[in-house]
């Protein structure tokens, strides 16, 4: 979940983004020019390569459970390289709003940047595990992309309502509304185990209900559809540790 906000409660800047205001209106700058080569990279900050850390291990866990899909159902190495990236995730998301804060250094760029690398690594990923386990039918399908689309619109609200969530004196929110998107790793850590005991593919726990008709679905699908409700609740306040 991002944790680079670039204004305070009351809709102006905090005192962390006070110090990074000229690096703000430098990559702003960066971002706009229409000459020099290289501009976007130059405008990066060093949070926002960390943040690109996050994006890529979702998108190699995505790989593998691509690749586990095209091999032999036996060989389960994909699979567990496809859940073994997520907490790699996990750990670049929590990193770069270190450094954004340790550096000062915040844009709403580097929001935008971790929005975007935790809808791929706790979104988009885990849906694409829990279809390579066996979760294959058009309900299924329907169900993971409810949850994928949860955690996006979570995301957009976070964006969007960052500047009104009250913070302490460093800047920091002091709770989440909805369960933060990286809680999927709950999810990922059943998956796991899952996958540890091979309740996989035909073996998924609890069976399938309607198997032949078209309400063929796997019961534990909606656990998915529940965690998407839980990130999209607003009545839910999650402290920040």
């Amino acid at each position: 979940m991002s944790k680079r906000t670039s204004a305070s409660s009351n809709g102006g800047p905090s005192k962390a983004d006070a110090g990074s205001e000229p690096s703000y209106n430098k990559q702003k700058d960066l971002l706009a020019s229409t000459t020099g080569h290289f501009s976007l990279l130059r405008a990066l900050h060093m949070a926002d390569y960390i943040t690109e850390l996050n994006g890529a291990c979702g998108i190699l866990s995505v790989f593998s459970s691509l690749r586990y899909c095209l091999g032999d159902p036996s060989d389960k190495s994909n699979l567990y390289l496809a859940l073994a990236f997520l907490p790699f995730g996990l750990f670049f998301d929590f990193m770069d709003g270190r450094v954004a804060r340790w550096r000062k250094k915040s844009s709403m760029m580097g929001q935008e940047l971790d929005s975007l690398a935790d809808l791929i690594s706790f979104g988009l990923a885990p849906a694409c595990v829990a279809f390579s386990i066996g979760l294959r039918t058009s309900l299924d399908h329907a169900c993971l992309t409810v949850f994928v689309l949860c955690g996006l619109t979570r995301l957009a609200r976070f964006n969007v309502t960052a500047a009104n969530i009250p913070k302490d004196a460093s800047g920091k929110a002091s709770y989440f509304e909805g369960t933060p998107i990286p809680t999927t790793l709950g999810l990922d850590a059943i998956m796991a185990y899952w996958v540890s005991q091979d309740r996989i593919l035909g073996a998924v726990p609890g069976g399938v209900w309607f198997a032949g008709s078209a309400l063929e679905v796997h019961p534990v699908a909606f656990l998915f559809v529940i965690h998407g409700c839980l990130m999209c609740s607003k009545s839910l306040h999650v402290p920040k540790p």
